[in-house]
């Protein structure tokens, strides 16, 4: 557990513009761990919404029978970014990481990189 809170720590710390980051289980839809600014956004019912759109993605490759995996879903919101991320890693089946951004303040392009980046390096 403290490696998964040290690593959200790391993702509000080094990615600009991030209001919020979540490690959530889809199977579920709990929050695993949370760290960000509960006054701007609930990041439990975040998640719990999130894992919806996860599952619907996974579905619809599966039906259009899809090779390859999600590597992030990007959701853009007229002031936010939200970054849906699974982690492929090990034991990380069934978890994605949920990155929520300030759009005024985020640069897109290396908010993706460095949480690719946390999420290669994510022990679970």
């Amino acid at each position: 557990m403290a490696q998964m809170e040290s690593a959200l720590a790391d993702a509000m710390s080094t990615i600009e513009g991030a209001i919020g980051v979540a490690l959530v289980d889809y199977t579920s839809g709990m929050a695993l761990a949370t760290l960000g600014d509960n006054q701007a956004l609930d990041l439990n019912i975040a998640a719990a919404g999130n894992t919806d759109v996860v599952r619907a993605k996974m579905r619809t490759m599966e039906m259009l029978e899809l090779q390859g995996a999600i590597e992030d879903m990007l959701i853009t919101l007229t002031g936010q970014y939200h970054i849906i991320r699974p982690v492929s890693g090990k034991g990380g089946s069934g978890l994605f990481l949920y990155l929520v951004l300030d759009r005024k303040r985020a640069n897109l392009a290396l908010a993706r990189h460095r949480l690719a980046r946390l999420e290669a390096d994510l022990e679970v």
